[in-house]
């Protein structure tokens, strides 16, 4: 269920810094609601998950996925473009992740 948890957090999170993108600055009131509310969501499944899920474990997953799928909403919705150092960049996080994971960190 913890893992549950972090995926909808994971979720969350990606939403509200979208959202955050869309607020110009927190000058449009409905995208600085959306963040707000998406962070606090955010944070409340995952202090969820860190009942049955370690915090190194949950915090690596939440960040390094978050982290590389904001990189790639920012490719396709908001056209940043895609550099070998970016892209070296977030393989190197999932990487993490999964190390973390298969040594243990649980």
């Amino acid at each position: 269920m913890g893992y549950l948890f972090l995926g909808a957090a994971i979720a969350a999170e990606v939403g509200a810094t979208t959202a955050m993108k869309y607020s110009e600055g927190f000058s449009r009131l409905v995208p600085t609601v959306l963040t707000v509310v998406g962070y606090i969501v955010s944070f409340v499944l995952l202090a969820q998950t860190l009942k049955t899920v370690s915090v190194g474990t949950a915090y690596a997953i939440w960040s390094g996925i978050g982290t590389a799928a904001i990189a790639t909403i920012g490719l396709i919705c908001f056209g940043e473009g895609m550099t070998v150092t970016k892209a070296a960049g977030m393989a190197l996080i999932i990487i993490g992740v999964v190390v973390l994971n298969l040594g243990g960190a649980h």
